[in-house]
C-alpha cells in the first residue's frame, strides 16, 4: 500500500511543489500519474524513493512511514522499489549483463544466483539473445527494456517509472507499458508517470492527475 497524507512538499523561496496530497495506492495495483510539465509528478516519485524529504504530512509504504525514515534505514528500504527512467541510465561501458547484474552485485549476491537472476530478468523483457551486447548497439526500446530488467531483477515490491515512454513511438510505447501491466498482474505494484493520453485511455487504469501541486480528480477504474 502506498498511502500520501495531506502531504506537502516545499522548498525555501519557491512555491508549494505538492499541496496537502492525499493518494491511496493499494498493494498489488497499478496505477498511471498524468499532469502536465512542473505539476509534481518526479517530486512524488522522489519522495516514494526518500530522494527528497516530506516537507509536512506522513508517507506510507508497505507498513514504513517513509516520512519518518532514518538515514541508515533508507538504503534497505530502496532495495524493496525497482525504478524506470525516461533516459535509460545505463552504464555505456558495460554490457547488458554488467548494467542489470550491478544492483545485485553491491548487494553481496552469490555470483550464481546473480547469473540466474539477471538471465531470468533478461528472458521476461524479451532481451535474452542480447546479454553480451553493449548498450550502443541496442535500440531505443531495448535500452528501455533493459532498464526495466535492471529495475525487476531483484523482485521489487514496488515498481516505479517516470516518463519510462517518453521518447519511444506508439507501437514500442504499447510494448512497454504492457510489460508493466504483466508486472502488475504477478502482484507487484506499478505506478507510472506518464503524458501519452492515448495510453492513458487505452490502458483504462486508475489515474492520479496532477495539477499545480495538488490532486484533482482521480479516475477509478478497475485495474
Amino acid at each position: 500500500m502506498i498511502e500520501f497524507i495531506n502531504v506537502t512538499k516545499h522548498y525555501p523561496g519557491r512555491h508549494h511543489v505538492l499541496r496537502e496530497l492525499n493518494l491511496k495506492l493499494p498493494t498489488g495495483q497499478m496505477a498511471l500519474l498524468t499532469g502536465p510539465s512542473g505539476a509534481g509528478k518526479s517530486t512524488l516519485l522522489k519522495l516514494l524513493l526518500r530522494l527528497e524529504d516530506v516537507s509536512h504530512g506522513t508517507l506510507m509504504v508497505n507498513g514504513v512511514d517513509v516520512s519518518t525514515l532514518k538515514k541508515r534505514h533508507i538504503p534497505a528500504y530502496r532495495r524493496r522499489i525497482g525504478v524506470v527512467f525516461q533516459d535509460h541510465k545505463l552504464l555505456m561501458d558495460r554490457d547488458v549483463f554488467s548494467n542489470v547484474a550491478l544492483t545485485l552485485q553491491v548487494s553481496g549476491m552469490h555470483a550464481k544466483l546473480i547469473q540466474n537472476r539477471v538471465r531470468a530478468a533478461l528472458e521476461k523483457v524479451g532481451l535474452g539473445n542480447r546479454i553480451h551486447n553493449m548498450p550502443a548497439t541496442l535500440s531505443g526500446g531495448e535500452q528501455q527494456r533493459v532498464g526495466i530488467a535492471r529495475a525487476i531483477v531483484h523482485t521489487p515490491e514496488i515498481l516505479l517509472a517516470d516518463e519510462p515512454t517518453g521518447n519511444l513511438d506508439g507501437s514500442l510505447s504499447t510494448e512497454i507499458l504492457d510489460m508493466f501491466r504483466d508486472f502488475h498482474q504477478h502482484g507487484t505494484t506499478v505506478l507510472v508517470a506518464t503524458h501519452d493520453q492515448t495510453q492513458v485511455e487505452r490502458l483504462g487504469l486508475p489515474v492520479f492527475h496532477l495539477e499545480q501541486g495538488m490532486l484533482q480528480n482521480s479516475q477509478e477504474k478497475s485495474a
